[in-house]
């Protein structure tokens, strides 16, 4: 699935991910490669982005995105809230 994590500063991060999971307001979920219709707001938390291979840390300096240190094809990002939509295997997180 294409994964794009927002902010009103910056696009975060863009690119293909096997797996998403986000902090909703009820608790922890997660989004998979061709998964059904979801809008849901989010909470203050931890994004894990689960990559189709390593994280090429040499192209990226984007101070939001660290390193998941148990799984090497994971990267995580901290966001205070906001709102997450897969569509079509696109899922768009508009965070803060």
């Amino acid at each position: 699935m294409h994964v794009e994590i927002i902010t009103p500063e910056s696009k975060i991060y863009a690119g293909e991910a096997t797996a998403v999971q986000l902090p909703g307001l009820d608790g922890l979920f997660q989004v998979l490669n061709n998964h059904a219709p979801v809008i849901s707001a989010l909470k203050s938390g931890i994004v894990k982005v689960d990559l189709p291979k390593p994280f090429d840390w040499n192209d990226e300096t984007n101070k939001h995105i660290r390193e998941d240190k148990t799984n090497k094809n994971s990267i995580l990002i901290d966001v205070k809230g906001g709102v997450a939509e897969m569509v079509n295997n696109k899922l768009i997180v508009l965070a803060e």
